[in-house]
């Protein structure tokens, strides 16, 4: 079950992290997708937020059409 813990919470925050029309809101849901999945395998929640919001930005720019 430690194993399948992180590849339920990406398949279950994936759809949420992949949102937002302006970069602050790609920030925002990147960063709150990060904070829960860091919650759920007990990692930094801090760590966490900054990942989800570095990477949910980082996608909508390169991807901006998988991003609305």
């Amino acid at each position: 079950m430690q194993f399948v813990k992180p590849f339920l919470v990406l398949g279950l925050l994936g759809p949420l992290a992949a949102c937002g029309n302006t970069v602050p809101e790609q920030a925002l849901f990147g960063g709150a997708a990060g904070t829960g999945a860091a919650a759920v395998v007990g990692g930094s929640l801090l760590t966490g937020a900054a990942v989800g919001a570095a990477g949910n930005v980082a996608f909508c720019q390169v991807y901006p059409g998988k991003c609305r």
